[in-house]
């Protein structure tokens, strides 16, 4: 068994930090038995508000990554940083640099321009209300306005993935496949929505809906995790969503975003010959 490794990680930002801390958590999960203890720094944009995380980062010495566009706060950090032999790391430098240079521009230093009110920001608060009010089979009448439906039986990731598209700018609603009970006519009548099939493993479906009635104080033995009832239930949803030539995904051994990537595909893969290609928000 390998022990846990700790060290302090100190995550600097001048916006809401949500890049730095994915690049920061994406390179964490490479190394093996590491438990960071995080320091989240956002919305740095004073000296004042630099004075604190530089007295933090020498009391707690570690890692410093951080996303400033700010030259006079990025001189500070990277100087305290290195009179105390700290590495400082810079996210987003080597990535601006090679714009700069391609575009031959410079860029506009303004933190947080990501995040400006423009149109993929209320697209995607439009999709985002979209997936809640079409969650689990609500409001069928108005799946056609969908961009991608999922169906699946429960406890295939159905809604985090619809939210986490939706988040992307992407109108995703969410129909359950439950046996014996009928599928929406609507779904059979649809031609632009992307209605997608979601799978998993019975066994492995077993272990999360036993996992989801203890959270709920749900004892007893039920169909819901009946081993044989599941098996079937799992393969009378993937006949059906072959019958109709939906497009299948496994979700077992996929995180949201890896699904949600697998969608993407699917969608631009259906995208007529000399359409423009499908639009996603950052």
């Amino acid at each position: 068994m390998i022990e846990s490794k700790n060290f302090h990680l100190h995550l600097v930002s001048d916006s809401t930090g949500e890049t730095i801390q994915s690049v920061a958590r994406a390179c964490v999960a490479q190394f093996e038995g590491v438990e960071p203890v995080e320091h989240f720094w956002n919305l740095v944009r004073t000296d004042r508000q630099l004075d604190l995380v530089l007295e933090d980062v020498q009391r707690n010495r570690g890692i410093v990554v951080y996303t400033l566009v700010d030259d006079h706060l990025r001189q500070r950090l990277q100087d305290i940083c290195l009179q105390h032999d700290v590495p400082c790391v810079s996210v987003l430098d080597p990535v601006m640099v090679a714009f700069a240079r391609h575009l031959n521009m410079q860029s506009q230093s303004r933190p947080g321009r990501q995040h400006m009110l423009n149109a993929a920001y209320f697209s995607r608060m439009e999709a985002m209300d979209f997936a809640l009010g079409h969650d689990d089979g609500q409001s069928t009448e108005e799946l056609h306005r969908a961009d991608v439906i999922l169906v699946g039986v429960s406890r295939t990731s159905k809604t985090p993935t619809c939210l986490y598209l939706a988040n992307r700018g992407v109108r995703a609603a969410n129909v359950p496949f439950v046996p014996g009970v009928p599928l929406p006519t609507e779904l059979d009548q649809l031609a632009q929505p992307l209605i997608v099939g979601l799978t998993k493993d019975p066994d492995r479906l077993i272990q999360i809906r036993r996992n989801r009635m203890k959270m709920l104080n749900q004892g007893g033995t039920t169909n819901y995790i009946d081993p044989e009832v599941v098996r079937a239930e799992v393969m009378e949803a993937r006949r059906y969503f072959n019958r109709r030539g939906w497009p299948i995904i496994d979700v077992t051994r996929r995180a949201i975003e890896e699904t949600a990537a697998e969608i993407f595909t699917l969608m631009s893969r259906r995208r007529p010959p000399g359409a423009p290609p499908v639009e996603i928000a950052p």
